[in-house]
């Protein structure tokens, strides 16, 4: 297959902008609100107010703190502000990160690297959820840190009366997360911090999601259980600003409750002909705009902003919650506490993937989970406007569903349902590998300028099922 080769003469950048328009033709319609994962869009207004304080930074590198004072100034406020919100202390401390992999990853590295220094650690190994994010399965394997795995209850919360038997001295850290991705639960986290503390294991905090938030939540009078620096187990919280803090995409936090912790997050190389290098996390280069967009942003809302924000992302949760409730047919998972939430079928007639290959065809783009299987939304304040649809046209595919069970043996349900319930899950990796490898091949789809590549049939349905994604979205 020939590759695309790099025009002889530059073009008109008018020409260019233009055709960056044009390839987004077939992305989801996020602004709409057809969206339940991955873009968190306020709208356009805002949008341009980030890109307008990344653009003054975007030359600008964190990788130096000497250098661009700028940006450690931004650094700093932001962790500062964070840790505020988080309950943590004077000493708390921290880093921006490009996203919450790179949180997750940076956790694992230092307990890892704490107890191999502190105690010898040889073999380590985490005792996470069985619903923890699958940036923490990632984690575990770059860095050779075996995950032991917390069971789901019956009615899908972490099972922690295990925990006690899974750590062992090898344990290098524990893992609750608020909320985990797949049903919005917040994990047990005081009794788990309670735990750790007593058996002077760190505990690291997921809040990825949660840590722009829930506090806004608490402050707007809902009540959620302790799960920050309050809890005195916790020495670490990985908190996202570019989900519900609006900022622009690339930016995440990694805070510690000291700087002795930090410490074994560094990275500091002496020797180098190039002079003597020290990184506080995983990338050398830090782009500055991101750095930009997020401070101006925690500045536009302030505490009134992030409150309001809350405010709708829950009304529009609690519509959602009570409108599914009142499909026959279909139940929540787990129990939701925050911005995300699950739910699946109670009917045998009604095949929940069946119901989201139905609400595609309205227009929606559809998150779909497995054991037990169903159907996720990850909601914003935007989705407000949008609630009272999506409920009624769910409502319509539910009934088409039930009137046509043969459509649970076809298209996208088969495909799902077939993945999801293979027994020899190896199988499934191995196949999943190979259509995702073949998506990267150099010059693996013509581009033509003016009408964007299609993807083939095998990736359009791997891509509805699987979650492509190298971070936490």
């Amino acid at each position: 297959m020939s590759h695309l080769h790099l025009p002889e003469h530059g073009r008109p950048p008018s020409e260019i902008l233009e055709d960056l328009k044009g390839f987004a033709s077939n992305d989801p319609a996020y602004k709409e609100g057809r969206l339940w994962s991955l873009v968190y869009h306020l709208d356009d207004e805002h949008d341009a107010f980030a890109a307008e304080a990344y653009q003054q930074y975007s030359s600008a590198n964190g990788l130096n703190p000497g250098a661009f004072q700028s940006l450690k100034r931004m650094e700093t406020e932001i962790i500062s502000i964070l840790a505020g919100l988080l309950n943590g202390g004077a000493d708390t401390c921290g880093v921006v990160t490009a996203g919450g992999t790179e949180s997750c990853l940076l956790a694992v590295k230092t307990y890892r690297d704490m107890a191999r220094k502190k105690r010898g650690v040889k073999r380590p190994n985490m005792v996470i959820p069985a619903t923890a994010h699958v940036a923490w399965f990632k984690a575990a394997g770059y860095f050779g840190v075996k995950p032991r795995l917390l069971p789901m209850t019956k009615d899908l919360r972490t099972d922690i009366s295990k925990l006690k038997r899974m750590t062992d001295r090898n344990t290098v850290m524990i893992l609750g997360s608020a909320p985990e991705y797949p049903h919005g639960t917040i994990d047990p986290i005081a009794e788990m911090g309670a735990f750790a503390d007593s058996k002077g294991i760190p505990m690291h905090v997921d809040a990825c999601v949660g840590g722009l938030i829930l506090p806004f939540m608490e402050m707007n009078g809902i009540d959620l259980p302790d799960w920050d620096f309050r809890v005195p187990g916790v020495t670490s919280i990985s908190a996202d600003l570019h989900k519900y803090g609006f900022a622009a995409k690339g930016a995440s936090t990694i805070l510690y409750r000291n700087l002795d912790l930090l410490k074994f997050q560094m990275f500091v190389y002496q020797d180098w002909p190039g002079g003597v290098f020290a990184s506080p996390a995983l990338l050398g280069t830090r782009p500055g705009g991101a750095y930009a967009a997020a401070w101006a942003v925690l500045q536009k809302f302030g505490v009134d902003g992030y409150r309001d924000l809350a405010m709708r992302t829950s009304e529009a949760v609690e519509t959602l919650k009570s409108g599914i409730e009142g499909i026959n047919g279909l139940h929540i998972l787990g129990h939701p506490q925050g911005p995300l939430l699950a739910y699946g079928s109670t009917d045998r007639k009604v095949n929940i993937f069946a119901v989201a290959d139905q609400l595609e065809l309205k227009g929606w783009s559809v998150n779909r989970t497995q054991n037990p299987d169903g159907i996720h939304a990850m909601v914003t304040a935007q989705h407000g406007e949008v609630a009272d649809q999506y409920i009624a046209d769910l409502a319509e595919a539910v009934e088409t569903v039930r009137a046509n069970p043969d459509l649970a043996k076809t298209g996208g349900a088969a495909t799902y349902g077939m993945m999801a319930h293979v027994p020899l899950r190896g199988m499934v990796k191995t196949r999943v590998l190979d259509v995702f490898a073949e998506m990267y091949r150099a010059g693996g789809g013509t581009l033509d300028l003016g009408e964007p590549a299609k993807p083939s049939l095998p990736e359009r349905l791997m891509a509805k099922y699987v979650h492509w994604r190298s971070g936490k979205g």
